[in-house]
């Protein structure tokens, strides 16, 4: 009996242990899922907070997408400086951070302006700031803060020596550096909102509010329409690529109407050699902006293009901002469709160079024609400006008249080339030469 009780004893002991060890791992399990569930929750309230960043519908900065990005990565890239967050972690960029802060602290004291004062008011707009980029920057406040208090101040500092003449001794005088950062200041992905900048330099010259534009203007002059500037006074500017499109159209309104077409896209079906070839005639013509072409009477009038080394990265950038913030509007895109269908092959640019309707200063018109062609890929559009609508109507009806088509066909197949000319040339003299020896041999 007594070993039947303390067997009985020790099962128990033993059941209690096991409950016991079960009871702790079964805590230990439920403490790690308790600990992994505050995780979660931290992650997601993190999230849930990121969502109190409200987009802003004023200024929108945007990556360039893959599609468009794929085809020339460094013409969206910054080479030399970064501005805004968007590649402000490339560390090939970081070399040219020291400058950024020496004119931070030259504008500082030339200016005079109250550290605080400065640090409060990128503060204070810091939650709008973060809404005009198209998505989360993963940088605390104070950093966040900072980067685009230098990077302000510096384009502020940089514009206000620009005005008054860079001096020799200047760093940002050197060239290509100087034209280098000319551009990255123009690149969509290297914004900050205009209106920072425009906040900023109230702050420090409150009784100059214009000098703001006409110093962004004196800056970027060689790439901006200077007819459009007096049209446009009070233009709202989004940021510095916005700006440059705003000043190569024409204002708002005077712009041609764009229309969304219901059917395919009408298309110009033939490039400048077919329409040439059908009788069309190019001419250039001066016009306060480049997309005016028209077609009157046989003859296509286009202003001049020039193409120098910077035209791709400018056009590229323009294109991607017309993109993702104005696909109803893309009155530059248009162009450069309408250019890209007049150009097929190197004739097409050999044509359009010698009636100084493109002035290349590539050197070469293969790069030439290699550039147009490709600036067009992966683009998509959704409205056309109606006049270029009914512009390739009319090019296209004008090479289908029997005669013109007739006309292009006979010169394409034997007057192409000098040689296959003087060849028909000659098959037709001896052709003529054979008949009148037959007819003189009827008569005899």
């Amino acid at each position: 009996m007594e070993e039947s009780a303390s067997m009985e004893i020790q099962l128990a002991i033993a059941s209690i242990n096991n409950e016991d060890q079960y009871t702790r791992k079964e805590a230990a399990i439920l403490g790690k899922k308790e600990k992994k569930n505050d995780e979660l929750v931290i992650e997601i309230r993190e999230i849930v907070g990121r969502l109190d960043i409200q987009s802003s519908t004023r200024c929108r900065i945007y990556r360039v997408p893959h599609y468009l990005r794929k085809w020339n990565e460094e013409a969206y890239t910054p080479q030399v400086i970064s501005i805004g967050p968007f590649h402000h972690k490339n560390k090939r960029l970081k070399a040219m951070e020291e400058l950024k802060e020496r004119y931070f602290s030259s504008f500082v004291k030339r200016t005079k302006i109250n550290l605080d004062d400065l640090v409060g008011k990128i503060r204070e707009m810091e939650k709008r700031i973060r809404g005009c980029y198209d998505e989360t920057i993963d940088l605390s406040s104070d950093r966040f803060v900072k980067m685009i208090l230098v990077d302000a101040s510096f384009i502020l500092e940089l514009l206000e020596r620009s005005s008054k003449g860079l001096t020799s001794d200047d760093p940002m005088a050197v060239e290509p550096r100087a034209t280098a950062i000319m551009l990255d200041l123009l690149l969509l992905e290297n914004q900050l909102p205009f209106f920072v900048i425009k906040k900023l330099h109230h702050l420090a010259f409150p009784s100059l509010s214009n000098a703001l534009l006409q110093h962004t203007l004196i800056y970027f002059g060689k790439y901006i329409c200077n007819q459009f500037i007096q049209r446009n006074p009070d233009v709202k500017i989004k940021h510095f690529t916005d700006l440059l499109r705003t000043f190569m159209l024409p204002p708002p309104v005077v712009r041609p109407e764009s229309v969304i077409e219901q059917s395919q896209h009408t298309k110009l079906l033939y490039s400048a050699t077919q329409l040439r070839e059908a009788g069309v005639k190019f001419k250039v013509v001066e016009s306060e902006c480049r997309f005016d072409i028209n077609f009157e009477k046989g003859v296509l009038k286009i202003p001049s293009l020039e193409l120098m080394a910077w035209t791709e990265v400018v056009t590229r950038n323009i294109m991607a901002l017309e993109q993702t913030h104005y696909i109803k509007d893309t009155y530059f895109t248009d162009y450069l469709i309408l250019m890209d269908s007049l150009i097929n092959t190197r004739e097409d640019v050999d044509l359009l160079c010698k009636k100084k309707i493109l002035v290349n200063y590539l050197g070469d018109n293969n790069a030439a024609m290699s550039m147009i062609n490709n600036l067009n890929n992966g683009i998509t559009w959704i409205t056309t400006r109606k006049d270029y609508i009914d512009l390739y109507k009319k090019l296209n009806s004008f090479y289908e008249i029997p005669w013109h088509k007739w006309k292009a066909t006979l010169r394409r197949q034997y007057f192409s080339t000098p040689w296959r000319a003087a060849s028909t040339v000659a098959a037709i003299i001896l052709l003529v030469l054979t008949f009148i020896q037959t007819i003189c041999s009827i008569i005899k």
